[in-house]
């Protein structure tokens, strides 16, 4: 052993802080007892407390999605990953690249199977792109930097470490070095570029469906100079960043996530489709059969080879990095259109700009007196739209995003994989990411309950996020999805389940802030509406507002 040993546990962290983990969210246990111990003497070093394993996930989640890089997340043995698993499972499905690691009782308890004793490598697999346990104490530092990597590789996505706490405590002389980061800024072949543009050049109802493969390569300029080279409307798919502005004309929403038969509405005349970034299509009840029109030229770009053409057959599918691919695209795409196909380019985009100035973002609601509307409205004036929401608003969200649209990359992020609570504790590691910024985290009160544990960690580690809770006392989104269920099997409409009923006891949400060391009020009139806003943005800390809908 090298004079320059020290304790794995030590070693671990300096690791970290080599890759930039400087901050590590979790929840503490008696078999990682030895490495926190070293956690709290390291400098320049900081753990993010939370009082639920699923908690400290959420807020990783946000933290590495308002930062774009890693988050380092530690969970507590088997039950504590357990805990977390349905975070990570959002996660996964939102490529959020976490280092998860979780410790156990040590290599040399393995045949005992004493307590707590669990395959953690198992049980993270589902969730994870990639999942190992470290047995010796060569290669902890080495099988930290495979983990950072794989993490930050396209597909992003969280990855899992297991650590014994025997390995932590024995000496470690491996080097502390930077993980490699892979450069997948991969520009398509020329003859792959011509032959995507010729098989969308002559569409005459050309579609472009887009996801976060967009955001993440900051691609958003190139996506919009080659939608209007076409003229092609944009729908984003399986999106939660801001891939092309809000008030861009040619942007006409997300194509939904929960029934097929919607998106093959919303593309079934397309003629020629291009696809970036996203697979197709996510919804949970999608069409088996290819939405698209008999004939439809389809395009597939994405440098998640996986994704392209995983469920439906594609004329051309490239793995490119889709700002390389788009940008590339766009140059060919001047030179081949023809003069009559760019004035019919020119004229489907000239007539979305018409339909958007007649429908007007704000015109006609009958929503604009709710308290809900007011509360947005006035937060829109008082804050010129210069804030970061972080939307699991869910069926309160189109009025969220009619004003605070969103407009810029970074500014907004949406509930992404399906499941309830990345709301609030999203909204936490957005803040603590960009504490220069107003960041304000609105979910439904039924989601909202899942993690309400985040404003105690806001409050503790003085994390100034706001948080808004959209009450309408029911799971809303499941009253919509069975009244759909009815409708396609003739059922006739009757009482919603009564496991949906959330006003039973009623919940007092501002009180339930207070007492986690936030502050918060409840709103039931419009007028009290414009009070909150001033008191939300006033308040010195974390703030909850409980709008009644």
């Amino acid at each position: 052993m090298s004079s320059g040993a020290t304790p794995g546990r030590e070693r671990l962290i300096d690791q970290f802080k080599a890759d930039g983990l400087n901050i590590m969210f979790g929840n503490p246990g008696t078999v990682e007892q030895g490495f926190l111990d070293a956690v709290d003497a390291a400098e320049d070093f900081q753990y993010v407390l939370a009082l639920q394993e699923t908690v400290a996930a959420g807020i990783a989640d946000g933290y590495a999605r308002a930062t774009g890089g890693a988050a380092l997340l530690q969970l507590h043995s088997g039950v504590g990953l357990g805990n977390g698993i349905g975070m990570l499972y959002q996660s996964l499905r939102g490529h959020t690249p976490l280092v998860v690691i979780a410790g156990d009782a040590g290599v040399r308890y393995d045949a005992m199977d004493a307590q707590m004793a669990s395959d953690l490598v198992a049980m993270a697999k589902p969730v994870t792109k990639y999942a190992t346990r470290v047995t010796d104490r060569h290669s902890v530092l080495r099988t930290i930097r495979r983990a950072v990597k794989i993490a930050l590789t396209p597909p992003r996505g969280p990855v899992f470490v297991a650590l014994p706490m025997d390995v932590l405590d024995e000496l470690n002389s491996e080097p502390v070095l930077p993980a490699t980061t892979v450069l997948t800024d991969v520009a398509p072949s020329p003859a792959s570029v011509g032959r995507a543009a010729a098989l969308l050049a002559s569409a005459e109802r050309p579609v472009v469906l887009v996801g976060d493969g967009i955001s993440l390569s900051g691609a958003q300029r190139e996506l919009v100079a080659v939608a209007e080279l076409l003229g092609a409307d944009v729908y984003e798919v399986d999106s939660s960043e801001v891939n092309i502005a809000a008030s861009h004309p040619l942007r006409r929403g997300q194509t939904g996530h929960m029934f097929g038969p919607h998106s093959k509405e919303l593309i079934g005349e397309a003629d020629g489709v291009l696809i970036v970034g996203t697979y197709v299509f996510p919804e949970v009840f999608p069409e088996l059969e290819s939405p698209f029109r008999a004939g439809a030229k389809v395009v597939h770009i994405d440098l998640n080879a996986y994704e392209i053409a995983k469920n439906h057959p594609v004329d051309l599918g490239i793995a490119a990095d889709p700002r390389r691919a788009l940008s590339a695209l766009a140059g060919v795409l001047e030179h081949l259109l023809t003069p009559r196909q760019r004035a019919a380019a020119a004229g489907r985009l000239d007539a979305r700009i018409r339909e958007r100035a007649r429908a007007g973002l704000l015109a006609g609601s009958e929503a604009d007196g709710t308290p809900m509307a007011v509360f947005l409205r006035t937060l829109a004036e008082r804050t010129g739209g210069d804030l970061i929401v972080f939307d699991e608003a869910l069926t309160t969200s189109p009025l969220v995003t009619r004003y605070l649209p969103p407009e810029r990359p970074g500014d907004y992020h949406l509930t992404r994989g399906g499941s309830l609570g990345v709301g609030f504790p999203g909204a936490v590691g957005a803040k603590l990411a960009r504490p220069d910024r107003l960041v304000v985290g609105f979910a439904g009160d039924g989601g909202s309950m899942y993690t309400y544990q985040a404003l105690w960690t806001a409050a503790r580690h003085g994390i100034e996020a706001k948080f808004v809770v959209c009450n309408n006392r029911k799971y809303r989104l499941l009253d919509d999805n069975i009244a759909q269920y009815w409708r396609e099997r003739e059922i006739p409409e009757h009482g919603f389940p009564g496991s949906f009923d959330l006003s039973r006891p009623e919940i007092d949400f501002a009180g339930l802030a207070r007492s986690l060391g936030a502050g918060g009020m409840r709103v039931e009139k419009p007028d009290e509406a414009v009070a909150a806003v001033g008191r939300m943005l006033a308040h010195p800390g974390p703030f909850l507002v409980d709008v009644q809908i």
